[in-house]
């Protein structure tokens, strides 16, 4: 990866995570840039730094991502630091153990909580399952893939009264979803299962 390659990266994937309108995968990560504009930074050595940090493009971008998701609007300087160091190897950690975290994290929800209750917003508030995303209970990446599977964030875009910070989450969710892979089918069985251990069987 060059220097400028590391910029592009950088600044499409800033766009994903900060814009309705971007999609990195639909424009698969391209951005009108110029080289000489970005020889003309004078920021540009903070991206070469960047750039020769990753092994190949894919942990580039996972890296780029895990920070993203941490903080919408990461500065690059901080992707240079022992912090983000920290971020991406704390979303590896996750990724890589994707199936048997989300079984984890589901179980746990489904036995401490009504499992009727994790998705409803009361009077505009906070779904009890986003409290518990915001307090470090559960990971985003179970939230995607919960969302992926139920699409609630959509109703919560609509029952959520908090316009300043929630927003915000929301385009996370929805953003970071696409870069977690994994497999539906097996992911929906995890949870009726929980749910079902939980409560009286549903259709």
């Amino acid at each position: 990866m060059t220097g400028y390659e590391a910029y592009c990266l950088y600044n499409s994937l800033k766009l994903h995570f900060n814009s309705d309108s971007y999609d990195y995968f639909r424009y698969n990560g391209k951005i009108s840039s110029s080289i000489e504009a970005f020889e003309n930074r004078k920021d540009k050595y903070h991206f070469y730094k960047l750039s020769r940090r990753f092994a190949n493009d894919e942990q580039g971008r996972d890296f780029i991502v895990a920070n993203f998701v941490h903080d919408p609007n990461v500065w690059i300087g901080h992707l240079l630091t022992e912090d983000s160091d920290i971020e991406y190897r704390k979303r590896q950690k996750v990724i890589q153990s994707l199936t048997y975290t989300f079984t984890n994290e589901i179980e746990s929800l489904m036995s401490q909580e009504n499992p009727n209750d994790l998705l409803m917003s009361h009077d505009g508030d906070y779904p009890v399952l986003l409290s518990k995303l915001l307090h470090g209970d559960v990971s985003i990446e179970t939230i995607c893939i919960m969302n992926s599977l139920m699409n609630f964030v959509t109703m919560w875009d609509k029952k959520i009264d908090d316009t300043i910070h929630y927003p915000k989450i929301s385009r996370t969710i929805k953003k970071y979803t696409p870069f977690i892979q994994f497999n539906q089918t097996n992911m929906k069985i995890i949870l009726k299962k929980a749910y079902n251990a939980n409560t009286e069987n549903i259709s």
